[in-house]
């Protein structure tokens, strides 16, 4: 079971409306909108995915890095170098 299982149909809601927002900024492209108006809503639509990303890391560490750990050995410092580079991912996008 993956830590955000229990919040997958609020992660798929989300993802849907993200979803709409680039579809969104497609139109607003093909109708030759304001480029600062094109540039707010890829803003705010980057925004909306570091923010799923955030709540996927914090469900990862919560659940999957919290069970590797308290099982220990070698899968516990795998769990915290991965999650390690994914915060990594994170921070550098």
């Amino acid at each position: 079971m993956h830590g955000y299982s229990g919040d997958k149909q609020a992660y798929l809601t989300r993802l849907r409306r993200i979803e709409g927002q680039i579809r969104g900024l497609q139109r607003m492209v093909e109708e030759d909108s304001y480029c600062i108006d094109v540039l707010t809503q890829v803003s705010a639509a980057t925004r909306a995915l570091q923010a799923v990303a955030l709540g996927l890391l914090e469900d990862h560490i919560g659940h999957c890095v919290t069970d590797a750990i308290a099982g220990g050995g070698p899968e516990a410092e795998a769990k915290v170098k991965e999650a390690s580079a994914a915060i990594a991912r994170l921070v550098r996008s």
